[in-house]
């Protein structure tokens, strides 16, 4: 399958979907966002990882901000850093603030990013690399074929819930407190079949 340039999603919405379906829903079909003090310092970090466009250093050429896409896959974004080996090797860097998580989402970003790659250069890239901002270091990652597979099934879930258009229920976890948008996914949702927006409106409408 190929997908047409105005039906890419982005790589970020893998994160999203992986966090939590419903806030994938609320960001990418909703179009609802807040930032909290996490988003603000994630935001800080990809900055300051922008900075400067391009470098070289012996033996490798390091590419910022570079834009990805995969018609294959029907994915789009931007690398944080792409490290271009002499000998031909490509090294996708995503920079994250924290510390790894309990869940596979951040390798699943990074492994989406470079089927991208794969894609666009026609080559096969092998590992990649996760910095950490409170652990100060990389953490590698090696793009095998169970992480592949995941990556897979996490693209075709996110195709599927964007192209539903639907927002699931909400669910009160305790993930949620870490949550930007919990003001906006509020348990009263749960009343309105049209999901946070329905009810965002009515809040809005109320106070006329």
């Amino acid at each position: 399958m190929s997908y047409a340039e105005a039906d890419l999603l982005p790589i970020s919405a893998l994160q999203h979907l992986l966090f939590c379906p419903r806030q994938c829903a609320l960001i990418h079909n909703e179009q609802l966002w807040a930032e909290n003090q996490l988003t603000a310092q994630g935001r800080v970090l990809h900055e300051r990882a922008h900075e400067p466009k391009h470098e070289t250093r012996p033996g490798v050429r390091i590419m910022r901000s570079l834009y990805l896409s995969s018609r294959q896959f029907g994915l789009r974004g931007v690398a944080d850093i792409v490290e271009f080996h002499r000998d031909g090797t490509l090294l996708p860097v995503e920079y994250k603030r924290g510390r790894p998580k309990a869940n596979d989402c951040d390798r699943i970003q990074l492994c989406a990013q470079a089927l991208c790659l794969e894609e666009m250069r026609r080559t096969t890239i092998n590992q990649g690399a996760l910095y950490y901002g409170q652990r100060r270091r990389r953490t590698e990652v090696t793009f095998d074929d169970n992480l592949r597979a995941r990556t897979y099934a996490a693209t075709r879930e996110l195709h599927q819930l964007i192209a539903s258009g639907k927002t699931p229920p909400a669910i009160r976890e305790p993930k949620c407190d870490n949550c930007s948008l919990l003001d906006l996914c509020l348990p009263q949702a749960l009343r309105f079949s049209r999901g946070a927006e329905g009810w965002f409106r009515r809040q809005i409408r109320s106070q006329l």
